[in-house]
């Protein structure tokens, strides 16, 4: 299996931690965060791994990384067609696909491996603690998660107006197979040219819901992950120090 890593995107609610380098080369404990998701993705023996890079991403220089994609147009696409750039490989195999501002450990992308779904994605069924500590209003930033029998996704990605519709929080974290990819890629055709090039993942996903044509398995994950969408959250999160 191969890993694409999403990282084109600059991350302006970093403010000037993203001035001179792209989010995913921001510094946590010692290592960049895609340091952090290289070394996670290569203890789960995902050797092969993508990373689609747009905003200063000259400076993205993995060594372990087995190819660059380029998303040219970083400043006006969104996560899709981010993701979309990374067709050669979506098309042939299945991928695990990772935002490029979170950090998680092994656990989280072997429970992806070992889903035999053509599409999964991980979440927290322990989401409130952690926002809790972020924001003052639980439900600021939070969308709505709610699963069917045998933990389906029946929706996701809507603004909530009570925790009673959240069972958890998408954490940014996927299992595509080349026919859940080519679904996705037949759903965004037919959007407009605007939806197209700046559709959100969650509403892509929810799509893909209301499509009914593939189910989406959600995957519970209770052990530790970040993610970084403001400079507050470098010194909300919880130790990590022999966590990861």
């Amino acid at each position: 299996m191969k890993a694409i890593i999403l990282a084109a995107g600059r991350g302006s609610r970093m403010n000037a931690l993203t001035e001179d380098h792209p989010k995913c080369l921001i510094e946590f404990r010692g290592k960049t965060l895609l340091e952090w998701q290289l070394e996670t993705l290569k203890e789960s023996n995902i050797t092969e791994i993508g990373i689609v890079a747009g905003y200063k991403g000259d400076l993205i220089k993995p060594k372990d990384a087995a190819f660059k994609f380029w998303n040219e147009r970083w400043n006006e696409t969104n996560m899709v067609g981010s993701l979309a750039c990374a067709d050669e490989w979506l098309s042939k195999n299945t991928c695990v696909v990772s935002y490029s501002d979170i950090i998680y450990k092994k656990a989280a992308v072997e429970s992806l491996i070992n889903c035999p779904a053509e599409l999964a994605i991980t979440y927290d069924p322990n989401w409130r603690e952690l926002w809790e500590k972020r924001f003052d209003d639980p439900l600021d930033d939070a969308e709505t998660l709610k699963l069917k029998s045998g933990g389906v996704l029946s929706e996701i990605g809507g603004t909530p107006t009570s925790l009673s519709e959240i069972e958890g929080q998408y954490m940014g974290l996927l299992r595509i197979s080349p026919k859940a990819w080519s679904e996705i890629k037949r759903v965004r055709e037919n959007l407009n040219s605007e939806r197209f090039d700046n559709i959100h993942m969650t509403d892509m996903l929810q799509l893909i819901i209301d499509e009914g044509v593939i189910d989406i398995q959600a995957l519970p994950y209770e052990q530790e992950w970040a993610e970084f969408d403001s400079p507050s959250d470098l010194r909300y999160f919880p130790n990590l120090d022999g966590s990861f």
